[in-house]
């Protein structure tokens, strides 16, 4: 008889552990306008670094040559391996500004869309 095993029906589900810390409140336009400016001046920080990386084109025309030297000889790879490395940080930092631009016009255009009535879930 001690066996056999109940189960214990006050348990809660562990399906829905974090359904009541699931925030379902939309933000506020300011707040929304507030994240998209933070975005814009991140994106437009990020362009201007790349802007004073000289000598940009010469990089990225010698980024496959470079490429192709790293594995064709690793003894050439410490004279290399900085211009891969600014031309992989370059695209890195373009790609960064894009989705923060892409959020700000995401953001912008909730704001536009947005009805007038709002529904308030608590």
């Amino acid at each position: 008889m001690t066996d056999l095993k109940i189960p214990n029906l006050n348990k809660k589900s562990e399906k829905y552990i974090f359904k009541k810390r699931l925030t379902l409140r939309r933000k506020s336009k300011r707040k929304l306008l507030i994240e998209s400016f933070l975005m814009t001046i991140a994106s437009i920080f990020l362009i201007y670094i790349t802007y004073l990386i000289p000598q940009k084109k010469l990089i990225f025309d010698n980024f496959y040559v470079n490429i192709n030297k790293f594995f064709s000889s690793l003894v050439e790879l410490t004279n290399n391996l900085y211009e891969i490395f600014i031309a992989i940080f370059i695209i890195f930092l373009f790609a960064i500004a894009i989705v923060l631009i892409l959020g700000v016009f995401y953001r912008v255009s909730k704001i536009l869309k947005r009805k007038t009535k709002q529904i308030s879930y608590k």
